[in-house]
C-alpha cells in the first residue's frame, strides 16, 4: 500500500525532464511494476538478470537530449533512430537482428473534420528492455498505463503484444464510428442534400483509405517475424502475435467492406443526380421545342410582304393564337406524359 501511494506521489525530477523521460517502469517477476526516474532506470537495467524482468522507458522526442541519453546508457541500434528520422510512419513490426522494431499509430477520428489528429509511436524491444518514443501524446500509452498493475507483465514482448491490441482497438473504434456516420448519410440519401452527401462520402472514403495505409500493419514484415522469430521470443508471444494478425485481418476486412459500401453509395448518389439532371435537360428541351411554332409564326407574320394570310380578317389574331396555343398544349401534354412514363 505504501508503495502504491509513493508511486502516485512520484514526480519527474529535473534529470528526467532533461533526458526527456516521461515514464519509466521496472517489471520483475511476481512483483508489481515500479516507476523509476532516469537515474534509477539506468541502475535497474544494469542490475536486471536475464529472465528476471524487463525495463520499459517512454520518452518524449521533443527533448533534444532524449536520443543522446538513450545511446549513452542503453545498447540501442542506430537503425532505430534512423527509422524515426527517415522511415515510414505506417504501422509495422519487424525483426532487426535479435531485436524487434515496431511503429504504431493513434488516431483521434472526427467524421466531420478533414484533418484527424495522428500520433506515431516508435518501439524498440529486446530481451530485457522496451523503449517507446513519440513526438505527440498517444492514447495507446495512457490506456496501457491504467492497466499495468492487473496485466502482470513478465516479459518485454508481452508489453509489445498489449500495445498491438491497443492499436487494433483504435482501428475497431474508427471503423465503428465511420459505420455510424455512413448509416446517417444512407438514411438521408433520398433527401434533398444529394450534393452534400456525395461530398461527405468522398471525404470519408479518402480518410478511411489513409487510415488503412497508416494503421494496418505491413503483412510482409509481420509474416517474416512470425516465421523467423528471435530466439528469446517465447512461443506464447508468437501465438499471441498470430492471433493478433488474424484479428487485425478481420478488422481490415470490415474496413474494406465499409469502403466498398461508401463507393456504392457514391455511385447511387451520382446516378440519382445524373437522372435529375437528365430530367431537367429534357424539360428545357421540351419547352424550347414548344416555343418553336410561336417563333416561326411570329417570324412569318413579321415580314413586310404581301399575301399575309388572315391580314384582312378581323378575327385573324385570335384564330392564330388559338391555333398556336392548341398545338402547343397538345404537344406539351404528349411530351410530358412520355417523360413521366419513362
Amino acid at each position: 500500500m505504501a508503495q502504491t501511494v509513493a508511486e502516485k506521489l512520484h514526480k519527474l525530477d529535473f534529470d528526467d525532464e532533461v533526458t526527456g523521460l516521461i515514464y519509466g517502469h521496472v517489471f520483475r517477476t511476481a512483483e508489481p511494476p515500479l516507476r523509476v526516474s532516469s537515474q534509477q532506470a539506468c541502475q535497474a537495467y544494469q542490475a536486471l538478470s536475464p529472465g528476471e524482468g524487463f525495463l520499459w522507458l517512454h520518452l518524449n522526442l521533443n527533448h533534444a537530449a532524449a536520443e543522446k541519453w538513450l545511446k549513452n546508457h542503453f545498447a540501442i541500434s542506430d537503425f532505430f533512430f534512423d527509422e524515426i528520422r527517415h522511415g515510414s510512419h505506417t504501422t509495422r513490426i519487424e525483426r532487426q537482428g535479435d531485436d524487434l522494431f515496431a511503429v504504431l499509430n493513434d488516431v483521434i477520428f472526427h467524421p466531420k473534420e478533414n484533418n484527424p489528429e495522428i500520433a506515431t509511436l516508435w518501439l524498440y524491444c529486446c530481451s530485457g528492455l522496451v523503449v517507446t518514443v513519440r513526438h505527440k501524446p498517444l492514447r495507446l500509452i495512457e490506456r496501457l498505463l491504467s492497466r499495468l498493475g492487473p496485466l502482470q507483465l513478465t516479459s518485454s514482448t508481452e508489453l509489445l503484444a498489449h500495445l498491438l491490441e491497443e492499436q487494433e482497438d483504435v482501428l475497431e473504434q474508427l471503423v465503428r464510428q465511420a459505420n455510424q456516420y455512413v448509416d446517417t448519410i444512407e438514411d438521408r440519401l433520398l433527401s434533398s442534400h444529394v450534393k452534400r452527401n456525395r461530398t461527405e462520402l468522398g471525404r470519408m472514403r479518402r480518410m478511411l483509405l489513409r487510415f488503412q495505409r497508416l494503421l494496418a500493419p505491413e503483412p510482409a514484415a509481420l509474416f517474416r517475424l512470425l516465421n523467423r522469430p528471435p530466439a528469446w521470443l517465447s512461443r506464447d508471444v508468437v501465438q499471441d502475435l498470430r492471433q493478433f494478425t488474424e484479428e487485425f485481418t478481420v478488422v481490415l476486412n470490415d474496413l474494406a467492406s465499409l469502403t466498398e459500401r461508401i463507393r456504392l453509395l457514391q455511385e447511387e448518389i451520382g446516378a440519382k443526380q445524373m437522372e435529375q439532371n437528365n430530367r431537367t435537360l429534357y424539360t428545357l428541351t421540351v419547352i424550347t421545342v414548344l416555343a418553336l411554332p410561336i417563333n416561326i409564326v411570329a417570324g412569318f407574320f413579321g415580314m413586310n410582304v404581301g399575301g399575309i394570310p388572315l391580314a384582312s380578317n378581323h378575327h385573324g389574331f385570335i384564330l392564330l393564337v388559338l391555333l398556336v396555343g392548341g398545338f402547343t398544349l397538345v404537344t406539351g401534354y404528349l411530351a410530358f406524359r412520355r417523360r413521366d412514363e419513362s
